[in-house]
């Protein structure tokens, strides 16, 4: 595991409900993630994809086991693991480009420089005409660019995405699935990106994690040895989704 950006070694992760019932969500969890790949995240709803993620990120703690950033423990958010949510979190108040501007003000990076790189990533996401819109203005589609955008500006090491197209339409979520791969072949950050879309996994990823349900754990490992641009047309991609879609039907 010593070349892993990202590991999880033997991770169990529990909570506790409002009736004082003990929920276990993620158990003897292992995970390597590879430095730059493209990781996707699928299992059946309810099965701890999220709070994985969510564990990556250092917004959640494991109960035990341990998570590590490049052979260090995670025990809080850092600036170098970013995090992209499905609900956009865009600042009403503030305009796009502030927006995306908004975690190198909390670096404390001067105005004039955090105004020029916030121009330079709304230009790499196609947003570089609506720098002075509010987020009310625009579409799903072009929300979900900005917030990928303020990911971004930041200049992660590693960009954990959770289920960020699952709220667009079919048209949108294929474009933006290419723009994004774009980005990423682009600038190689190591992403993890969390779907219930198999489609998009295989469409996606360079490995695919396929998890159990509750409590969550990993049940396989699927290396993509598809080229991009990937064909959903071709053979090998329907025998793939196929197998994954038993995997997830299965009970344990």
């Amino acid at each position: 595991m010593s070349d892993s950006v990202l590991t999880a070694e033997n991770v169990y992760k529990e909570f506790w409900t409002s009736n004082r019932e003990r929920v276990a969500a993620l158990q003897a969890v292992s995970i390597a993630v590879p430095d730059n790949a493209f990781v996707c995240i699928v299992g059946p709803s309810g099965c701890g994809k999220s709070t994985l993620l969510r564990l990556f990120s250092g917004l959640e703690k494991p109960t035990s086991g341990q998570v590590s950033y490049r052979q260090k423990p995670v025990n809080r958010p850092s600036a170098q693991i970013g995090m992209v949510f499905q609900e956009y979190s865009l600042l009403p108040w503030r305009t796009v480009a502030d927006n995306v501007a908004l975690g190198l003000e909390f670096a404390g990076m001067p105005k004039g420089e955090r105004a020029g790189r916030a121009a330079d990533y709304l230009g790499l996401v196609g947003l570089g005409d609506f720098a002075q819109a509010y987020p009310h203005e625009l579409s799903g589609g072009m929300r979900q660019r900005a917030a990928i955008a303020r990911a971004l500006a930041v200049a992660p090491d590693v960009l954990l995405m959770d289920e960020p197209f699952g709220a667009l339409d079919a048209h949108m979520r294929i474009l933006l699935q290419k723009e994004l791969l774009r980005i990423w072949e682009n600038h190689r950050q190591t992403v993890i990106f969390v779907t219930h879309s198999v489609d998009e996994a295989l469409y996606l990823a360079d490995i695919i994690l396929v998890m159990s349900r509750r409590p969550g754990r990993i049940k396989a490992t699927i290396q993509v040895d598809m080229p991009r641009p990937r064909d959903r047309a071709i053979p090998r991609y329907g025998q793939l989704y196929a197998d994954i879609l038993a995997m997830m039907d299965e009970v344990t």
